[in-house]
């Protein structure tokens, strides 16, 4: 066969534009079976983990993720919020978190991976509602910041453990959760093997 008269620019051009035609053709039929393999947000909610950026958050701040259809707050505990955990123990119903409300990499006085940072289910353990921030201890009838269930009166620490004597029965939920860096957290899973919980 032969290439007389054969323009040679335009068949490279011809056969470039086809490629690409074909290429973004390619793309739009992978994009919703790529997409198939995302969690959806039903599975989300279900339990698939949360990333919680941290790093704009300010000391004494809370921010709230949802996590598996429960809010999750991530407060970053100024020092005199911390050293107000010693004082309180005394009065509190479970101080050293023996009931399994937590992971036991989390089982100390802070409740926490890293002291400051507080990663908690933001549910009151008496029946389900939810209690306010209270950062301040002159917003609240305790002498140190914390949590107040207003719908019948439960008071926790800023480590979310019960005080004696209050309709919750057991100190507040904290998640399962590692960081991937320094400022990301993720809710849902253990730091150890990156794996989810399989308890509620």
């Amino acid at each position: 066969m032969s290439n007389e008269g054969v323009d040679v620019r335009k068949r490279r051009f011809l056969t470039g534009a086809t490629a690409a035609v074909g290429g973004v053709g390619a793309a739009f039929v992978a994009t919703p079976f790529i997409k198939s393999w995302l969690p959806s947000a039903r599975a989300r909610a279900a339990g698939a983990p949360v990333e919680v950026n941290i790093a704009a958050l300010d000391e004494g701040a809370l921010v709230s993720v949802t996590w598996r259809g429960k809010p999750v707050w991530v407060v970053r505990r100024t020092q005199e919020m911390l050293d107000s955990l010693d004082s309180v123990a005394p009065k509190l119903a479970d101080p050293d978190s023996s009931a399994p409300q937590q992971p036991e990499y989390c089982q100390n006085k802070y409740r926490a991976i890293k002291d400051p940072i507080l990663v908690m289910v933001g549910i009151c353990t008496h029946l389900g509602c939810s209690p306010s921030f209270r950062p301040d201890a002159s917003e609240w009838s305790m002498d140190v910041p914390g949590f107040f269930c207003p719908c019948h009166g439960s008071h926790y620490d800023i480590s979310g453990r019960v005080y004696a004597g209050q309709p919750a029965p057991l100190n507040m939920q904290v998640p399962p959760y590692r960081y991937s860096s320094d400022d990301l957290i993720v809710v849902g899973e253990d730091p150890a093997t990156g794996g989810g919980e399989e308890a509620a």
